[in-house]
């Protein structure tokens, strides 16, 4: 069996403009590489009512446990102004030995790695004592509502077997090997609105300005310090995001404001904890100034820590000996959808350099990606001898 090529594959992958949440085919072709493997594979579309429909898929090479799961998505972000760009976004270019195109690093280039290296695992080992299975998603980047979340869910039920997940998202800063990740803060989003009464500015006496009563929770709530942070985590932070009073006129005082805010949290709160001492704030000042508020919570995942094992410490031993830098386990950054494989097996994030991910002109290195290969084919080597 011959390996497949990491540069060729990622090109491939590429071409494929898979904007969240449309699939674009990508799914189907990446199918019919695992198929040709000997992977058995299922593409797993979920609905659900205000969201769109998702394509995902789960293949799984071998029936015996131990099951290493490799896990990632083929959804990419839009280009945004194509004029921007050097190159075609979904015409992969090579320039100064980089890979250029939607998607390079997060994360198409990765999946290719993880592809290229079982193809050479397997024209090493015709039979080893395990399973080796993917999950990829097309909603890592959208609502995470069709994806990731319920192929667990699915997974769950079939009474699938994960021993050991690794996720491959560019969890590197700025170079090959800095950092692997192990958790996640937890991220909450707010959206609150403000009920006074309108009325004319000359007579305010007349009115309840909700922008008065919108500054002043804004201000205490970003004042609040969280904790300090913990061995593992950053301090809990809280960002406002948003805030509009839709009012055209300059001369009368608006009846609504609203703001949105976004909370990075660690192990020392959750979702439910931080709303009870944000609605203690709103209920006082409200109360205070004689208006009304609505909160609407939106939870995208809670912060999480997976216990470093053996496995972790043999892949960070891996990575220190083909890149010369030994990785950091870490918990910084956004989210990932390690926050939902987390429900059924343990797991770490390691990928690419991150960079230029969401940027104009998103590039990988060729040399990391031939260096993630070998990686990958190391960790496969070492997992199953």
């Amino acid at each position: 069996m011959k390996a497949l090529n990491e540069i060729k594959l990622a090109k491939e992958l590429i071409k494929f403009p898979s904007i969240t949440p449309v699939d674009a085919g990508v799914m189907k072709f990446l199918e019919k590489k695992l198929k040709k493997l000997g992977f058995k594979t299922k593409i797993l579309e979920f609905k659900e009512k205000n969201f769109k429909p998702v394509k995902n898929l789960y293949a799984r090479l071998g029936s015996k446990n131990p099951n290493f799961c490799y896990a990632g998505h083929l959804d990419v972000v839009p280009p945004g102004n194509l004029k921007d760009w050097t190159v075609d976004p979904f015409r992969p270019s090579i320039k100064k030995g980089h890979l250029i195109g939607r998607g390079a690093n997060d994360m198409k280039g990765s999946i290719a790695a993880f592809l290229s290296a079982v193809s050479f695992f397997l024209s090493k080992n015709k039979k080893f004592n395990g399973s080796i299975s993917l999950l990829i998603t097309g909603d890592e980047e959208g609502d995470a509502v069709n994806g990731t979340k319920k192929v667990v869910e699915y997974l769950k039920k079939k009474r699938e077997k994960i021993n050991f997940c690794l996720v491959g998202e560019p969890t590197n800063p700025n170079k090959l090997g800095e950092m692997i990740k192990i958790g996640r803060r937890g991220s909450l989003t707010g959206n609150l609105k403000i009920f006074g009464s309108q009325g004319h500015v000359a007579y305010p006496q007349r009115a309840n300005n909700p922008s008065t009563t919108i500054v002043q929770i804004l201000k205490e709530i970003k004042e609040i310090t969280f904790d300090k942070g913990t061995k593992n985590f950053q301090p809990t932070n809280l960002e406002v995001t948003k805030i509009n009073i839709n009012n055209t006129a300059d001369n009368v005082i608006p009846g609504i404001a609203e703001a949105t805010f976004n909370i990075r949290f660690n192990n020392k709160h959750s979702s439910n904890s931080l709303k009870k001492k944000l609605n203690k704030i709103f209920n006082k000042i409200t109360k205070k100034n004689k208006s009304k508020f609505k909160i609407n919570y939106r939870v995208s995942g809670e912060a999480f820590l997976t216990k470093p094992n053996d496995t972790t410490f043999m892949i960070q031993n891996i990575i220190k000996k083909i890149t010369k830098i030994k990785p950091k386990l870490s918990t910084t950054g956004g989210t990932s959808d390690l926050r939902f494989i987390k429900k059924i097996s343990p797991g770490l994030e390691f990928g690419l350099v991150g960079k230029t991910m969401h940027k104009v002109d998103e590039a990988v290195s060729l040399k990391d990606l031939k260096n993630l290969t070998k990686i990958y084919q190391n960790i496969l080597q070492n997992y199953f001898k």
